[in-house]
């Protein structure tokens, strides 16, 4: 097991340098660049070629590439053409932020899907399996901006429950910890809310396929045998054994969790990783988004490989 961890630990740095290395060349052989996003005729040609030369824009692209890439090795990941500060500062301000809503959002995935699967397993083939499963598939074919603008809608404007957008009011600096965590929390419920439910049809879908084969074994026959009831069955000892191969859709929807968030943060102005993105694109800020790309996909293919690890060491519990 710990050759085959190794062997895709190798595979996820050659990810990760290829999508880096991929997101460099395809930034840098698009047409234009900083100095010509500024349209401001105040800026004399010759001003722009030297904001292109102070940046290292008219060099070669070969060679902003192995700079780029022996700065990223070392750590430096250069300065922000855009918030003109390093590019590490401006992630660790905005990372917590996505970070926050990621895993609210990866927790509400989690205990809607299994609620979801649970009812649907408990009495499959009746009216509200068949319901669910049509709210499941539903909140799984949905895209992430659809189900944003439905919740707005409805839970902003309509009934006005909570924030529509940003992290907190323009009065939220001088409330007490408990007042400011209180104003996060209600500014985080839509965005989270919006990433849940696009996760959650996925994990309910396969958690009642799971339990459907594990009501089938023995063990559970034999448990029914002896009295057990039938929720107490499947609670104690079918879903155990069903949430094994949850830990592979779970990393598996990482990918899907990360973009989401992105997509989600812009549209409801969250100032995290999605907004930076945005910004840096329609900025041409090269060394943000080549971070930015870096520090995703890094965190997407560790994802995966701790999901490996987990599922390799749970099989083998399981097995012994």
């Amino acid at each position: 097991m710990t050759a085959r961890l190794i062997r895709r630990l190798a595979a996820s740095i050659f990810v990760v340098w290829l999508v880096a290395s991929g997101t460099f060349f395809l930034v840098a052989f698009t047409p234009g660049d900083l100095a010509s996003k500024m349209a401001d005729p105040r800026i004399s040609p010759a001003a722009r070629q030297r904001l292109r030369e102070h940046f290292g824009l008219d060099r070669p692209i070969w060679q902003r590439y192995s700079s780029w890439l022996a700065h990223a090795v070392s750590g430096d990941l250069g300065d922000s053409f855009l918030f003109r500060r390093p590019v590490r500062e401006v992630l660790a301000q905005a990372l917590p932020n996505t970070a926050l809503l990621a895993s609210w959002g990866l927790f509400l995935e989690l205990a809607l899907g299994l609620a979801l699967g649970l009812v649907q397993a408990y009495k499959p083939h009746s009216f509200w399996d068949r319901l669910l499963s049509g709210l499941s598939l539903a909140a799984y074919a949905m895209p992430a901006f659809l189900v944003a603008a439905v919740l707005l809608w409805l839970l902003a404007y309509t009934f006005p429950v909570f924030p529509p957008s940003h992290m907190a009011e323009p009065q939220a600096p001088g409330l007490s910890f408990w007042g400011h965590l209180a104003e996060t929390a209600r500014h985080l419920a839509l965005p989270a809310l919006t990433v849940g439910l696009t996760g959650c049809g996925a994990v309910a879908r396969y958690l009642r396929g799971s339990l459907l084969d594990e009501k089938r074994q023995a063990y559970m026959l034999a448990a029914l045998a002896r009295g057990c009831s039938k929720r107490r069955a499947l609670l104690l000892h079918a879903l155990p054994n069903a949430l094994l191969p949850m830990i592979t859709v779970l990393g598996l929807s990482l990918p899907f969790l990360v973009s989401g968030s992105l997509v989600v943060e812009v549209i409801f102005s969250w100032p995290g990783m999605g907004q930076v993105f945005y910004a840096a694109v329609t900025a041409r800020d090269v060394p943000l988004i080549q971070a930015g790309t870096v520090l995703v996909t890094a965190a997407v293919v560790a994802g995966n490989w701790l999901a490996d690890v987990a599922y390799s060491w749970a099989d083998q519990r399981m097995r012994g």
